[in-house]
């Protein structure tokens, strides 16, 4: 188990000395710069590269953390990232008092999650989503096409995917405004108005780093020197506009409305102890989608909804869902390599989400799609109350966490939340 740190950690917190994840914050009336987690509090890295204790054994530009995004500092590399990884770890650890020998440095680098304002990690270069999961997938391809195959022929060939936009990427606890588009109802003529079948995704993302060169795709052996790290994602839909606007290109203004993410970036380093082998794939997979390492991440995924009366009732949320990570088809050192594989270049930033994460069972699915089998089989709430699709003042929160590896704290990734409002 972990030796600890001087810093108290809470049992059970998403953030002991073993995770350390990086995010943006800022305090009222002061500049956004970088931090990282540690138990309920914020550690500001600028402050502490202000003193020269996070430099390790390579110098870091001059204010490289005192940024509204990680960006800079991704652009660094794996080493650079490794070396602020271990200062901090060491800084922090039980036996090492170098921040509190610097006077009040420790007053003034820890700063309570109450009086932070976590704000967007990174500036979002492009946004890639994908559709990764086999269950996800095998569950719509049986509602859409009834009686037909499932799978599109290339499903198990690649992994498939579209390019969505950067700009609608938010953080967690920006409000959810629900979109007007064009749709279909009860087989008329195409109307236009507020979503009445807006949804819910639930994705894991990971970010890029390091970028690449146009015309040079990435082996996907090199996957470890691009990508520095994973957050949870939303990927809000509005089924209905999706549904009529489909055909012949795909997902557009049903799915670009809002993307959210959490505000904790979870390195490749942290993650290390829970990388497990993944799902087999059959038929085997062509060379340049081949890896001798295990990318399936064994990370616990859950959903909670909590309705405006549920909320007034004292009540709580509600667990709609519950699946796991590493049921994922294509990993996400798989989805680096065939998004790269045309010669498309990588730029620092970049997002790639997983697609809806299910899992076998009806209780394991990542959408509301697929809990009620598109609004066949409503979600009955603790409040006696049914949910086909989202309805104003019902908010979504996604949790994960890392636990089952042997002699290390179980890490999590904080939470996504929105809060459905009405259309404008």
């Amino acid at each position: 188990m972990s030796g600890g740190s001087w810093v108290p950690v809470p049992e059970g917190s998403d953030f002991p000395l073993e995770n350390l994840p990086y995010g943006v914050f800022r305090r009222a009336g002061e500049p956004a710069r970088i931090g990282v987690a540690i138990g309920d509090q914020v550690l500001d890295l600028d402050a502490l590269c202000r003193e020269g204790l996070v430099d390790g054994d390579r110098k870091l530009p001059e204010g490289v953390f005192r940024h509204g995004s990680l960006n800079r500092f991704m652009s660094l590399g794996t080493p650079a990232w490794q070396s602020v990884r271990a200062g901090v770890s060491e800084l922090l650890a039980g036996h090492d008092h170098a921040i509190r020998d610097v006077a009040g440095l420790a007053e003034r680098a820890l700063i309570g999650h109450s009086e932070a304002e976590m704000l967007l990690p990174v500036e979002i270069g492009d946004f890639v989503d994908f559709y990764s999961s086999l269950e996800h997938a095998s569950n719509m391809g049986a509602m859409l096409r009834p009686g037909g195959e499932p799978l599109p022929p290339n499903w198990r060939h690649l992994p498939a995917g579209y390019h969505g936009r950067a700009g609608s990427v938010v953080v967690s606890g920006t409000p959810v405004v629900r979109p007007w588009g064009q749709s279909v109802r009860d087989a008329g003529p195409p109307v236009f108005g507020p979503t009445e079948m807006l949804d819910f995704e639930l994705e894991v993302g990971f970010i890029t780093g390091t970028p690449s060169a146009a015309g040079a795709p990435v082996p996907i052996e090199k996957a470890p020197e691009h990508i520095f790290g994973c957050v949870l994602v939303n990927d809000w839909s509005a089924r209905d506009i999706q549904r009529w606007e489909y055909s012949p290109l795909g997902p557009f203004l049903g799915k670009s409305f809002m993307t959210s993410i959490s505000p904790w970036v979870v390195t490749l380093d942290a993650l290390a102890p829970y990388f497990v082998p993944g799902p087999e794939q059959t038929p085997p997979v062509l060379d340049y989608l081949r890896s001798e390492r295990d990318w399936a991440i064994d990370l616990d995924l859950e959903v909670t909804l909590e309705s405006n009366a549920m909320t007034e009732q004292g009540r709580g949320p509600a667990v709609i869902s519950r699946t796991n990570f590493r049921t994922l088809y294509w990993s996400i050192a798989q989805q680096l390599a065939h998004a790269t594989s045309n010669g498309a270049p990588l730029r620092t930033g970049d997002l790639f989400a997983s697609g809806t994460v299910s899992g076998p069972g009806p209780g394991a699915c990542g959408s509301m799609f697929e809990l009620t089998w598109s609004g066949e089989r409503p979600v009955v709430l603790p409040d006696g109350s049914e949910r086909t699709w989202l309805e104003d003042g019902d908010t979504i929160s996604m949790h994960g966490v890392c636990s089952r590896a042997e002699d290390v704290l179980p890490i999590g990734f904080g939470e996504v939340r929105g809060a459905v409002v009405p259309a404008p």
